[in-house]
């Protein structure tokens, strides 16, 4: 969380314009499994043991400006955990869409609303990939393309 943070929560305290009142989340699918090959690892915490990845194929940029991809999380001693999430920028908000199996299918989150992204231990990766990528306080990326950029950038290159 480097100097992103504070602009971002000075954006949700209503000193710049707020998120549109008006807004609507736009349609999107459910991507195919994710692929060995197109797997990219992000920093997340020294503190973890775990390994964060995105499938880069997965990004995407909405017209709605939610950036959402497939995170695949690995632990140490094997356990993986697939989601396609969602991570709204001008709320500061992150959604998990679904859960993916290990047969390469999708399950639909049973709690799929719209939630704060906090920087717990949890929600760490969604922060990471908030505050040190993607989300410019409270402007998502311009486009696909971009997202993949600031991805490959480390956060302090950006």
């Amino acid at each position: 969380m480097l100097g992103v943070f504070p602009l971002f929560a000075s954006a949700q305290g209503g000193i710049f314009s707020g998120p549109d009142p008006n807004w609507r989340e736009g349609e999107y699918s459910l991507p195919p499994a994710p692929s060995e090959a197109a797997l990219r690892q992000f920093f997340v915490s020294a503190a973890s043991p775990n390994r964060f990845l995105i499938d880069e194929s997965s990004l995407a940029v909405g017209e709605d400006g939610v950036v959402r991809y497939v995170l695949v999380v690995r632990t140490p001693g094997g356990a993986e955990n697939t989601t396609y999430e969602g991570i709204r920028c001008a709320s500061g908000e992150r959604r998990i869409y679904a859960m993916g199996r290990p047969d390469g299918t999708w399950v639909a989150a049973r709690r799929s609303d719209w939630e704060p992204i906090s920087d717990n231990a949890y929600n760490r990766p969604r922060a990471a990939l908030a505050y040190d990528h993607f989300c410019d306080g409270p402007a998502p990326p311009r486009n696909t393309a971009e997202a993949l950029r600031l991805l490959r950038a480390p956060p302090a290159a950006r």
